[in-house]
């Protein structure tokens, strides 16, 4: 079992900007279809980002498209959600997930393990 660590989690003004990062503990290789989800109050879980274990292939929800960005750095083992321009509904709580396949469009692709999650709150 793989277990994650998010941060990077708080509170801003709505223009605003916040850095999420996710640790795989050793000896889990990120190399792998890893996610950003995020679930609101009162509403269902939505997926935010997801990248290919490649870390280059990467697929963005048209509500956040050219203003988050999801990335990867091998060396350290984590995986990166910048947000920039953040709006009032873009609250939630933010989770990452990691898959056991290498292509998140694989279809046989699912995330078995799952972060504790990191609060955003976006107000004035």
């Amino acid at each position: 079992q793989v277990q994650l660590l998010e941060s990077g989690g708080g509170s801003v003004q709505p223009g605003g900007s916040l850095r999420l990062a996710c640790v795989l503990s050793e000896p889990a290789d990120i190399s792998r279809c890893m996610a950003w989800f995020r679930q609101a109050p009162g509403k269902e879980r939505q997926g935010v980002a997801q990248i290919d274990g490649d870390g280059v292939t990467a697929t963005h929800a048209d509500s956040v498209k050219g203003r988050f960005t999801i990335s990867v750095d091998n060396a350290r083992n984590t995986l990166y959600l910048q947000m920039n321009n953040l709006k009032p509904e873009d609250t939630a709580i933010y989770y990452c997930a990691a898959s056991t396949f290498f292509r998140c469009n694989d279809e046989n692709n699912f995330f078995g393990d799952w972060g504790q999650g990191t609060q955003v709150t976006v107000s004035s």
